[in-house]
Formats: C-alpha cells, sequence, structure tokens
C-alpha cells in the first residue's frame, strides 16, 4: 500500500527555493518594463525628448537584463544538492 501512495505523490520540477528566485527574476523584469514605459507626447507635433532619459535608455534594459539572468539561475538550480 505504502508503494501505490509513494507512486502517487506528486512532486514538483523545481524546489521551494527555485520558485522564490523565479517569482523575484520576474518581479524584476516586470519593474524592468514598468521604468521603460511614458516619455511619449500627446500632440504628434511635439517632440519630447524624455524618451532619452537615462531610465528609458540604461537603466530599464539593465534591469529587464539582471532579471532575466535571475530567472536563468533560478532555472538551472538544482535544488538537490543543496538540501
Amino acid at each position: 500500500m505504502e508503494n501505490k501512495e509513494e507512486q502517487n505523490k506528486k512532486e514538483f520540477l523545481f524546489d521551494k527555493v527555485n520558485y522564490k528566485i523565479l517569482l523575484i527574476g520576474i518581479g524584476v523584469i516586470g519593474l524592468g518594463f514598468i521604468l521603460m514605459a511614458g516619455g511619449g507626447s500627446n500632440d504628434p507635433n511635439v517632440f519630447n525628448e524624455a524618451i532619452f532619459n537615462f531610465r528609458r535608455i540604461r537603466l530599464a534594459p539593465t534591469t529587464v537584463l539582471i532579471g532575466f539572468g535571475i530567472t536563468i539561475y533560478a532555472i538551472l538550480k538544482n535544488p538537490k544538492t543543496e538540501r
């Protein structure tokens, strides 16, 4: 009877720590896209220089790339060896 219960026990693909790191990475990616938003103009004949500021050109893409790095780390982290 115990063998059937062990076989029916569902095992997740990742460990709990991996999912936490993955959610942090997704949050950092979302933050990067929020930082990229804005800078537009209501009047199409008026050019707004705010689209080329530091936040949208350097900070936001770097934040997104860091978020991708965190999610890749969460996927590749082996939970079995660290118990």
